[in-house]
């Protein structure tokens, strides 16, 4: 596979090896599109201008992914501003959607990465011969330059929220 990164990340200190690029802050946001279940699938040029977070998890089924996505959920109630989160894993629509419904997630859209990876692979977080993403926080600004990117060095812990909410507060 192109853009390979050998031990990338760590998981439970195993080497884990990424495809695609590591982005970068100043880096412009590649093009991708989601899949969010009976609806049309979405791109990044279908989110609009606003500031954009992409929590990126293995599966909202793990107790660190589910952890990540509801204290992402509880810290957008606190930031005005126009600011859209999106919690993006490899699980189906309709898990994703089920464990909305079940946590009370109301402030994170779901997107799925199930299909073509194409999230995964463009933002360099796709675990090789899994089709799964690796953990991540990407904070874009209303146009589309990447100001944060953080792939979660060792994939079974959590990431930095405070440097993520730092540079979210800056934005919006």
């Amino acid at each position: 596979m192109s853009n390979e990164r050998e031990a990338a990340v760590t998981l439970k200190g195993n080497p884990i090896t990424l495809i695609g690029p590591e982005l970068k802050a100043g880096d412009k946001a590649p093009e991708f599109t989601c899949d969010q279940g009976l609806v049309p699938p979405i791109s990044l040029s279908d989110m609009g201008n606003s500031v954009k977070v992409f929590n990126v998890v293995l599966s909202v089924d793990t107790p660190v992914c589910s952890a990540q996505t509801r204290r992402f959920n509880e810290e957008a109630a606190n930031i005005l501003g126009d600011l859209k989160i999106y919690t993006i894993s490899a699980d189906l629509p309709f898990a994703q959607k089920r464990f909305c419904g079940s946590e009370g997630i109301d402030k994170v859209e779901n997107i799925s990465d199930y299909k073509d990876n194409t999230f995964g692979e463009a933002f360099g977080i796709l675990i090789k011969d899994k089709g799964l993403l690796a953990r991540a926080v990407f904070v874009l600004d209303k146009n589309n330059i990447v100001r944060h990117a953080e792939y979660v060095p060792e994939i079974s812990t959590e990431p930095n929220f405070d440097s993520a909410l730092e540079v979210i507060k800056s934005l919006v």
